[in-house]
């Protein structure tokens, strides 16, 4: 069942992208009078079809969901080459030169038009996510060492106010790669205002698995487990935990917040706790004994008050359309930043990642919501615009250098130089297909 959860979570994100791309394509070529003859939704056998239109354009489905095309009339291809001097005139190859470069770029901006409209909807509905608040480090982690206590709140880095918690990971994420110090203006636990910096020298550049925010020691602020209702026959009603109870700590330890309490019945299933409790204005020891439930795992049967602050991130529509570009621009920028790092061997080619990856996050972002869901959207139309727009032979970035290079000598690139390029291309793709694919699995096994 899960794993059919995640299927259809990853065709409803990569699916409507697709189709919104070679949108993009279709219509700037339908605005250029090129002739479209196939628009399709998948690659490889048309496994269904159906034509509509003055030009009886194809509306296809192809056997792998992996990617789409859309096929114009172009004089190259025997099949579709044109029949008489109309036809020719819609031949996408007799276009000029700056109409083929509208026609292909329109994809991938297309994708980050999408995601500036996601975004931007995203910030005028408002979305409730944890606050900037901070939960108590380690005296060894950096957040520690810049003067970061626990009960402190972030309200700007670098000068940029951060209203959520997902504005201060971006900021600090952004800080990582950028390799730059993070000026941060915070409010004390106890209402003072102060400043603290992290150094770049002090931040790792993250993977594609690590959480950056909790290797600086800087983790979402978590409250005391406090009871709110007790399951009748549960082995936390059996310990006589009682709505309103506040779980101090167990066997002589005490907890730091909801998290460690959680923690500890998990590891103790069938062993007997001593709880400290506090209730009312006393503070008094209850016996638990945590069932184990069906991983093996300890069991309270009880259901915590949320210990979470959480505050609700919201903009007008002239604003949020600013920050929904703004955001779209700053992560396109960070993508090709990474790319170049990549390249250039200064970051890991384990931050490659594949549909595996893509999938595993749908169904992650899925769960917590259609505005996770939408935000997760937005991010992988990003992607998808920046990867289109990668200068491979076959990708839209790679006819676009043609396109380029003919704008700069004054003549095409030869169909020998064009065909040798397209076979390079494709050999690349598949082999960074297969990179993306292994790291995706590796990272999973």
């Amino acid at each position: 069942m899960g794993f059919l959860y995640t299927a259809a979570a990853f065709l409803l994100a990569l699916g409507p992208l697709i189709i919104f791309h070679e949108l993009g394509h279709y219509w700037v070529a339908r605005a250029c009078g090129v002739k479209v003859l196939r628009f399709s939704v998948g690659m490889g056998k048309v496994v269904w079809s159906r034509r509509f239109g003055k030009d009886q354009t194809e509306w296809a489905l192809s056997a792998l969901p992996l990617g789409g095309y859309v096929q114009f009339l172009d004089s190259r291809d025997p099949a579709t080459a044109p029949k008489d001097d109309q036809e020719r005139a819609r031949d996408f190859v007799n276009q000029g030169v700056w109409k083929r470069i509208a026609i292909v770029a329109a994809g991938p901006v297309a994708n980050f038009l999408l995601a500036i409209a996601l975004f931007t909807a995203l910030f005028m509905h408002g979305v409730e996510e944890p606050g900037t608040r901070l939960r108590p480090m380690a005296p060894d982690t950096p957040a520690y060492a810049a003067g970061l206590r626990g009960g402190d709140s972030i309200v700007a880095v670098n000068g940029e106010p951060v209203a959520g918690w997902s504005d201060l990971r971006w900021q600090i994420t952004h800080m990582a790669i950028e390799k730059t110090d993070a000026r941060l203006d915070v409010r004390g636990a106890n209402g003072s205002q102060y400043s603290a910096t992290i150094p770049a020298a002090a931040v790792k550049e993250p993977g594609p698995e690590e959480d950056v925010m909790a290797a600086l020691g800087m983790e979402v602020w978590i409250g005391m487990p406090l009871i709110e209702k007790a399951v009748p026959g549960g082995a936390g009603a059996l310990a006589g935990l009682q709505p309103g109870d506040v779980v101090l700590g167990a066997d002589g330890k005490p907890f730091a917040h909801a998290a460690a309490f959680v923690q500890a019945v998990r590891a103790a299933p069938g062993r007997l706790m001593q709880l400290q409790v506090k209730r009312g204005n006393e503070v008094v020891t209850l016996p638990l004994t945590p069932a184990k439930d069906a991983k093996g795992q300890g069991l309270a049967s009880v259901q915590l008050s949320p210990a979470v602050e959480r505050v609700t991130v919201q903009a007008g529509p002239l604003e949020a359309l600013v920050k929904g570009a703004q955001r779209t621009w700053e992560m396109t920028a960070l993508t090709f930043k990474m790319i170049g790092k990549i390249v250039t061997g200064q970051a890991s080619l384990k931050n490659i990642t594949g549909p595996i990856a893509i999938a595993d996050y749908a169904g992650q972002t899925a769960r917590m919501g259609l505005a996770t869901f939408l935000g997760f959207i937005a991010v992988v139309s990003v992607s998808l615009g920046v990867m289109n727009l990668l200068p491979i032979p076959v990708l839209d970035g790679g006819h676009l250098l043609y396109y380029s290079l003919e704008v700069l000598t004054g003549r095409p690139l030869s169909e020998r130089i064009q065909g040798f390029a397209q076979r390079a291309g494709v050999a690349l793709l598949f082999m960074l297909m297969a990179l993306a694919i292994f790291n995706d699995l590796s990272q999973r096994l």
